[in-house]
């Protein structure tokens, strides 16, 4: 992690902070094991290193290291504050109350969670910690009874991936969804992934195909781009897709997208104009979420072309 901070021009003193916290989080946690069999501190230490590729802040990357002080070792909030201060003693307060806060399982109960999720924890870090807390407890979750995986799983559908998704944390979102899908729904995962193997392979050496022509164009037209490349759909995304469509993967055109990245927003509209010279547009399926974002702040171009050999294949169009 801490090259991570040296590469984004974190200084020392950011460093030495982090350092400390991690020390002090590994004393606290001394002895405790996560149900594996690991040291318990793999725990914190993977939730700052995940943070540590989203966020450039400080507080939230040791708010992560202490997350479970407070709740599970002999330190309390006032310890934390007297060792690191009052921003990052608020943050693991703040994760501490929202440990609290319980799913019932209703629908109309998921929602007022999640409104009160936002509420109870004042600063929009302390979600983003709670929400990588559970996407590492969800990808270290085969350890619990089956019962309790599948209470875990569904809070983390009901409540968690659309908290993501609120956030506009679409990948965070994604992981939390596929990893919650198959013991949940296992029979629905199992039809999925039977049936997905044959019409995905096809796709991606589509697309693969198509990625070269697009690159070429591009270049032709002196339009600088950072990266083309293939993006499967998510699991449990392409799922509730296909109870739209009669369960017919054949009607689900972004299977396999082909994403174009660029440096600004100009260039989104000249790779549009690039991408519908090249192939003809499906009418109806031109979204401009960059003149009109999603409410969760989703900035992007989608577009669908009749490609080589007339299929059908979905364009996303960005800046980094």
């Amino acid at each position: 992690m801490t090259y991570k901070i040296k590469k984004w021009g974190g200084d020392d003193e950011d460093i030495k902070l982090i350092e400390r916290a991690f020390e002090f989080a590994q004393k606290a946690h001394t002895g405790q094991k996560r149900l594996s069999g690991e040291p318990y501190i793999i725990h914190p230490l993977a939730i700052a290193e995940y943070l540590a590729d989203l966020t450039h802040d400080i507080p939230t990357l040791a708010a992560a290291l202490l997350h479970d002080v407070s709740e599970d070792t002999e330190y309390t909030i006032k310890d934390i504050q007297k060792e690191f201060g009052d921003e990052i003693a608020f943050l693991v307060e703040g994760v501490t109350k929202l440990d609290k806060i319980k799913y019932k399982g209703t629908e109309r109960a998921a929602e007022n969670l999640r409104k009160m999720f936002l509420a109870v924890a004042e600063d929009i870090r302390v979600v983003l910690i709670k929400l990588i807390d559970r996407l590492h407890n969800m990808q270290t979750i085969e350890c619990m009874g089956p019962e309790k995986q599948k209470r875990i799983a569904l809070e983390t559908l009901e409540i968690y991936a659309p908290l993501a998704y609120r956030l506009g944390i679409g990948e965070i979102k994604g992981q939390l969804e596929d990893l919650s899908f198959p013991i949940v729904s296992p029979n629905e995962y199992e039809w999925l992934t039977k049936n997905l193997k044959d019409h995905f392979e096809e796709r991606k050496k589509y697309v693969g195909k198509l990625l070269p022509i697009v690159n070429r164009e591009l270049k032709l037209e002196k339009i600088n781009y950072v990266d083309t490349h293939a993006r499967a759909k998510h699991s449990y995304s392409l799922y509730k897709k296909l109870l739209k469509f009669d369960m017919d993967l054949n009607k689900i055109f972004d299977l396999v997208a082909v994403r174009v990245i660029v440096p600004e927003i100009e260039s989104c509209y000249a790779a549009l104009g690039v991408i519908h010279k090249l192939w003809r547009p499906m009418p109806g399926l031109i979204k401009d979420y960059i003149a009109l974002p999603k409410p969760n702040g989703y900035k992007s171009i989608h577009t669908t072309v009749f490609g080589p050999e007339g299929k059908m294949i979905e364009f996303q169009i960005r800046t980094s």
